[in-house]
């Protein structure tokens, strides 16, 4: 098979790299990739938005599958263009995609389904979010309505902040379009975990459950971000436990697009917060979460190849997937000034060191190469470092020991990732 891979980060490094252990892969390419993805695929310089660009290279190249790894193509109607064509694809419709694409209309279908979520009230004007605020108990949950590359949820902690925020948004244009209407919900406090599922549209195989850590720095302070480092699984959350909140949220969602008219494929990442042991739907994603990506696909024992065709086809035939039993981390390294201004182009050092193998694993994500071909960084989130561990504490001390080789001017990551688990159960698994 030939197979293309849309996206140029640690997601899709982490992808191209599970696909290429398939036996049934003959040649990858990526678009538009990055140095780490240069060494596995062959990168064609299309960007991820050139949806008509990425059509004619398909069918050009004679791709097999094309997979898309950012939200963006998906929101603009990337598989229904190449499905229109005849050209295979992961991914949901445009229609499904709006699962992400508005948080509105993902909220209104929780609501309507009566799947547990944050309540919640929309706005389109500021004076009207200024009086909602002014009249009710902080802490607030400020998300823009639209995508905004992860950063487009405020915690408002006082009526002052939130009211600063929604000028920010709607009055100011703080994420453009996607920030005019914003949605304020209720403050959910407990355990905070996500759940990917693999479906066809009817069927469903949930992956291994994950932790992301937001903020940008250590203790869970800062700004939120696209995501700093992950850990699977969460040893709080039992098999049953996990089908059980995958039948309570995700499989509802996926029904009711089905009987629309409107069928979901492709990965659906349900973000939940447990309150008290109950699931409370955070958000979607309606696509492989990053860094979660990084930290579950290296424990991933299957072949990924197979259940991705078969999903683009739209008929799921295998029922589970084999894990390996230890236990993973992944750590991300951010450029300075993250996530907010930063500068690129800095030489990265001591990647080569690192004695990548079984248990380490580096992931490229906002990654080039310069003229003399020496890597350097190219984005917000740079690199992302996963180990694997027979306990949580053995894959913390491994990804650490390897992030400590590598250096470039103004990188910084948290040093805290996973730590929670094992200072939670008191032991080192």
């Amino acid at each position: 098979m030939k197979i293309l891979v849309i996206g140029s980060g640690g997601r899709e490094h982490t992808l191209i790299w599970k696909i290429a252990q398939s036996p049934l892969v003959e040649r990858i390419y990526a678009a538009p990739g990055n140095a780490g993805i240069g060494e596995l695929a062959e990168c064609v310089p299309i960007e991820a938005t050139d949806i008509e660009a990425l059509c004619d290279f398909a069918k050009t190249a004679q791709i097999d599958l094309t997979i898309v790894g950012p939200e963006l193509p998906l929101v603009e109607g990337i598989v229904d263009q190449f499905e229109e064509k005849h050209l295979r694809i992961f991914g949901p419709t445009k229609e499904a995609a709006r699962l992400e694409g508005s948080k509105a209309f993902a909220k209104g279908l929780l609501d309507e389904l009566g799947i547990p979520t944050a309540a919640f009230h929309t706005f389109t004007t500021v004076n009207d979010a200024k009086k909602f605020i002014v009249d009710e108990e902080p802490p607030f949950v400020i998300k823009a309505d639209g995508l905004a590359q992860g950063k487009g949820v405020i915690i408002a902690s006082t009526c002052e902040e939130g009211v600063h925020v929604v000028n920010q948004m709607i009055g100011q244009g703080l994420f453009g379009a996607s920030g005019k209407t914003v949605i304020i919900e209720q403050f959910l406090s407990g355990d905070e975990i996500s759940i990917l599922v693999l479906t066809d549209g009817t069927r469903l195989i949930p992956l291994s459950s994950a932790q992301d850590h937001k903020r940008a720095f250590d203790g869970d302070q800062g700004p939120n971000t696209g995501g700093m480092g992950a850990y699977s699984p969460c040893p709080f959350v039992t098999d049953d436990e996990l089908h059980s909140y995958v039948e309570q949220t995700a499989k509802p969602v996926i029904d009711a697009l089905r009987k629309r008219g409107t069928p979901y494929k492709g990965i659906l990442y349900v973000g939940l917060m447990l309150v008290q042991g109950k699931p409370y739907v955070l958000e979607f994603n309606v696509r492989f979460g990053d860094p979660e990506t990084q930290a579950i696909l290296p424990r991933l024992k299957s072949d990924i190849v197979p259940i991705l065709f078969q999903i683009a086809n739209g008929s799921l035939e295998i029922r589970k997937v084999e894990w390996d039993t230890r236990h993973s981390i992944s750590v991300v390294m951010a450029s300075g000034g993250y996530p907010g201004s930063y500068q690129k182009g800095f030489k990265i050092n001591g990647i080569d060191s690192l004695d990548s193998g079984k248990d380490v694993f580096v992931f490229h994500a906002g990654t080039a190469r310069n003229e003399s071909g020496k890597v350097i960084t190219d984005g917000g989130r740079v690199l992302a470092v996963s180990a694997l561990g027979n306990s949580f504490r053995e894959a913390h001390e491994l990804a650490y020991q390897s992030l400590a080789k590598i250096k470039f001017e103004g990188g910084f990551y948290r040093h805290d990732i996973g730590k929670r688990v094992f200072e939670k159960t008191k032991v080192g698994g």
